[in-house]
């Protein structure tokens, strides 16, 4: 035998594998056979699936199913998996065979070999008492050890990406009222509006984040009921009867994460509709994002030539041809990782949608793709917050002297003059480039407005209250940072 590779046999044969490598023939097939993208599992898989093991082997033993001395390696070495040891070890690329049993049995041989290693038998020797097959993958399929993975690992991960949301919708919400008593022009079709607050904005924005957390937390509860203990179509076939319950229960001890049985272990085991739900949470909290990103972008345009509302820290230089410019750069991060995430959320709802009758096949891409928008959710918004958000500044003149220079505040004016006579007002003022309020006193002064419903001449006075407090135009919403209209 060579010195730089094993032989290592499965229900197909013979099989070449590295020498020092955990796994063994089938993994080493899957490698051969999906040389595809270069990826390797998330640490999210690894950990799950490890722990499904792990679980699996205290279960089977309570069940008298399976004896000390292999019950107690198989433990060690699956923790040793879980802690994160033998990482380098998990090489099935996520484009693989469907179900993900490439991946099961990936993990069943490395905790196997390293269970063997343990009882002190070499990987190559043909003696070593632990199977990947018949005591790691005791009374479990992929079928339904996949499928739990992926909620376990979602879940594991859970807690870290709201904590990042919340954290993004508090720092919004600190500029909401930092910025409070800054009025500013509103926009609407990209067009002049009324007035609003710049707190007003960011605490509509502030609002969305914190109801796509909501929708997360909601989404994740669909995520607690496991299907593990189904085996290979939801019979439970080669598993104890109190293998469902009993695994449920254990996973909720090691993992701390409150879990439940499946009331129909056939529908878990058909349907991913809890993954394509949770991954549709995140996916509008991507929505959000990039229109708030986008919104970022639009209030620090310029500055010489843009809106120049807002000014984001600068964090690095903008161009390599021309000094001084500044970039928006965190914005622009963000819109791009929200773009992959949304991405990814439709492969999951093509995948998720792809089952047939007793499984759904493609388990092993919204694995993959489940748990990459979390973790690039995760990143780009602690980024975004913490690089962009707590240090962005208003630029309260710039605000200002937009709004003073919009026509539409004449909207103040309706009670007074009415709906044709403020636009005939826009249309003279924007004509003649004059304040709006100038152009009204102006003509007011000249007997030119009549009240629209009091058969008498508006005075100047008149038009001067109506728009000496432009705050005042801002406070009718119903709540803080909701507006209505249209």
């Amino acid at each position: 035998m060579s010195t730089e590779y094993r032989i290592e046999k499965d229900s197909l044969g013979e099989m070449r594998v590295p020498k020092e490598a955990l796994y063994g023939a089938q993994t080493q097939r899957a490698i051969l056979n999906f040389p595809v993208s270069g990826l390797r599992p998330w640490r999210a898989f690894i950990w799950s699936m490890a722990t499904i093991k792990r679980a699996a082997a205290e279960v089977n033993h309570a069940l008298g199913l399976l004896d000390d001395e292999r019950t107690q390696v198989i433990v060690l070495a699956a923790q040793e998996v879980i802690d994160g040891q033998w990482d380098m070890h998990f090489v099935v690329d996520p484009f693989q065979a469907g179900a993900g049993t490439s991946h099961n049995m990936n993990t069943n041989e490395v905790i196997a070999n390293r269970a063997n290693q343990l009882l002190g038998y070499a990987i190559d020797d043909p003696k070593k008492p632990v199977n990947p097959n018949d005591h790691v993958n005791m009374a479990q399929s992929t079928n339904d050890t996949i499928p739990t993975a992926i909620r376990l690992g979602a879940l594991w991960r859970v807690d870290e990406l709201l904590a990042a949301v919340d954290n993004l919708a508090s720092a919004l919400a600190e500029k909401a009222v930092e910025f409070d008593d800054i009025v500013k022009s509103g926009r609407t079709h990209l067009q002049d509006a009324v007035p609003v607050r710049l707190g007003q904005e960011f605490g509509g924005y502030a609002k969305a984040v914190a109801r796509d957390g909501e929708r997360i937390r909601r989404a994740a509860e669909g995520l607690r009921r496991l299907g593990i203990g189904g085996t290979a179509t939801g019979t439970g076939l080669n598993a104890h009867p109190a293998y469902h319950a009993d695994m449920v229960q254990r996973l909720s001890e090691l993992t701390g994460l409150t879990l439940y049985t499946s009331d129909n272990l056939f529908e878990s085991m058909q349907s991913l509709a809890d993954a394509a739900d949770f991954s549709s949470a995140i996916k509008t909290l991507a929505i959000t994002l990039t229109r708030i990103a986008n919104d970022f972008r639009l209030l620090s345009s310029g500055p010489s030539t843009g809106l120049d509302e807002i000014r984001l820290p600068a964090v690095q230089p903008g161009s390599s041809i021309m000094p001084g410019k500044v970039n928006p750069v965190l914005a622009e991060m963000l819109n791009q990782a929200m773009f992959h995430v949304q991405g990814c959320d439709l492969t999951v709802s093509l995948a998720a949608q792809a089952g047939q009758l007793e499984l759904n096949v493609m388990m092993p891409i919204i694995a993959h793709n489940l748990f990459e928008m979390m973790q690039v959710t995760i990143g780009a918004v602690n980024a975004f917050t913490e690089k962009c958000v707590r240090g962005l500044r208003a630029n309260r003149s710039k605000a200002e002297g937009w709004l003073a220079r919009n026509a539409i505040i004449v909207t103040a004016l309706n009670p007074v003059i009415g709906y044709l006579n403020g636009a005939a007002l826009v249309k003279e003022a924007i004509a003649r480039d004059l304040p709006v309020g100038e152009v009204a006193v102006e003509k007011a002064n000249r007997g030119e407005l009549k009240h629209f419903t009091e058969d008498r001449l508006v005075t100047a006075d008149e038009i001067t209250h109506a728009l000496s407090d432009l705050r005042k135009l801002t406070d009718g919403g119903l709540a803080e940072g909701v507006s209505g209209g249209g």
